[in-house]
């Protein structure tokens, strides 16, 4: 899969793994993790940006436990409508743009949030965009979150198996997430294997 098909893959994404499938399925364990790392490490006043933000609902809960500095980015359009259905406080409150991190991203300026987080989005970031890790390390002034898909395995990322395909429908690909965010001058803070997903949280040197 090129990048731009990619980016048209989830821009038109529907039913399974759309908008309309995270907003049904609602807050989960991982938007628990994120609530509790929030809780230690984030002020009340933190400016917070979540990459791939889909219909809203991790940041429907912070939303709710007092963050109010709220911005999301999603390549699908849906999501906003969605979010307008399902979180109408957050989709009032926050500020949200429609488009693909790579486009997005590089307009924001050095530090612009304090705190930057990923779930399930950077796992589907094409090789050739890999130079947007470097972006999202650039915009955050203090924290870096991700909750991607690392395999179940005691070792996680999957070493020796760059990419694999869900249902045959789409690449997932695996990264050594320490490694990369390590390598842009971050340290990892918290890992937090979960059933599905790892979050992993990386501090600004």
């Amino acid at each position: 899969m090129e990048p731009a098909d990619n980016h048209e893959y989830w821009a038109n994404r529907s039913k399974e793994f759309s908008p309309s499938y995270y907003a049904d399925i609602g807050q989960n364990e991982v938007t628990e993790t994120l609530a509790a790392v929030f809780d230690h490490y984030a002020a009340d006043d933190a400016a917070i940006l979540e990459v791939g933000c889909s219909s809203g609902r991790h940041l429907a809960h912070l939303l709710d436990d007092g963050f109010e500095d709220l911005t999301g980015i999603d390549i699908n359009e849906d999501s906003f409508d969605v979010m307008a259905d399902h979180y109408p406080r957050l989709a009032e409150t926050g500020t949200f743009h429609a488009g693909a991190i790579e486009d997005i991203v590089p307009d924001f300026p050095d530090d612009a949030f304090d705190v930057v987080y990923s779930v399930e989005t950077l796992q589907h970031v094409h090789p050739e965009n890999e130079w947007v890790f470097e972006e999202l390390a650039r915009v955050t002034s203090d924290l870096l979150i991700t909750a991607e898909n690392e395999g179940n395995s005691p070792k996680r990322g999957r070493k020796g198996a760059e990419v694999s395909c869900v249902h045959d429908d789409f690449p997932l690909y695996h990264r050594d997430w320490k490694q990369v965010f390590s390598d842009l001058g971050l340290a990892q803070l918290l890992c937090e294997p979960g059933k599905r997903d790892t979050v992993r949280v990386f501090r600004v040197l």
